[in-house]
């Protein structure tokens, strides 16, 4: 039985990156085939030409899916994140630094927000523990 025989530029292409299906670059960006076909449709990932039946995907699709949800993670919405890329190709740091201070400052509400809930809660938990007679007080907020 003979050996195929490999060069090294054979052993390197079947390692690249850009040997990835859709569903391999969805499962290494940790979402679901049909979100990188969203974020296509939405202009925020390219569609790349087919090889044969098979779209492939390289590492700057991969990177660009990742910068997508860890700029989700950070809150920001999908036309956001579609303006930052933009940016990128630009250099255009003032509105970059401009789109950040609004999402820190949307932060800051929502987190001023969260310990006005938590902190009235934790009121009504106290009288709730009481013992005094008559309906729960945490009941009897969510009633009103």
């Amino acid at each position: 039985m003979s050996c195929p025989s490999y060069s090294p530029s054979t052993i390197v292409r079947s390692q690249d990156v850009a040997a990835l299906t859709i569903g391999k670059l969805a499962e290494a960006g940790g979402v679901g085939v049909e979100t990188i076909r969203y974020y296509q449709r939405r202009g925020l990932l390219n569609e790349p030409e087919r090889f044969g039946a098979i779209r492939r995907y390289g590492d700057p699709d991969l990177r660009r899916l990742r910068f997508i949800r860890s700029a989700q993670a950070a809150g920001f919405t999908l036309e956001q994140i579609g303006e930052l890329l933009a940016l990128d190709s630009t250099d255009d740091r003032a509105r970059a630094r401009e789109l950040a201070t609004e999402r820190i400052a949307a932060l800051d509400a929502r987190i001023a927000e969260m310990e006005r809930a938590r902190n009235s809660l934790r009121k009504l938990a106290k009288e709730c523990g009481g013992g005094a007679a008559g309906p729960c007080p945490i009941l009897a907020a969510f009633e009103s």
